[in-house]
């Protein structure tokens, strides 16, 4: 269980804060290696950009057929970031993988949804994608 400490000045304030070194019990992880937390993630419909849940992400637009900007509601600090992302579709005969490429700034990210093997753009039933810096 994380200590949580309190200093003179959080003392006064009510605040309470955790010690760095409880970073891998806060998180349930082990060993040494460091942890870096999702700063943005987001589900939403991919034939119109309606969001079904989110965090940091406080719209996304659909720019046409299979492209939609994600913008967060606090921008990283550059787009220097990771980016992972999953396409779903219900009732698809085949399985259908998706490829996205992307277009990186601080404030947004626009995905370009295709099928694998085709340079066409394509709508998908649901979009997910998430970024860790």
């Amino acid at each position: 269980m994380p200590t949580i400490l309190r200093g003179s000045d959080n003392f006064d304030t009510g605040t309470d804060f955790y010690a760095d070194s409880d970073a891998l019990t806060l998180f349930n992880a082990s060993g040494s290696a460091p942890v870096y937390a999702c700063r943005a993630w987001v589900s939403f419909n991919g034939t119109n950009g309606t969001i079904n849940a989110s965090g940091n992400v406080s719209s996304v637009t659909d720019n046409g057929t299979g492209n939609f900007t994600a913008n967060f509601t606090t921008a990283m600090p550059d787009a220097n970031y990771a980016v992972g992302y999953a396409g779903f579709e219900s009732g698809s005969t085949g399985a259908r993988l998706f490829r996205a490429d992307a277009s990186k700034t601080a404030s947004s990210l626009q995905c370009l949804i295709r099928t694998t093997g085709s340079s066409a753009l394509r709508d998908c039933d649901e979009f997910t994608f998430s970024i860790f810096r």
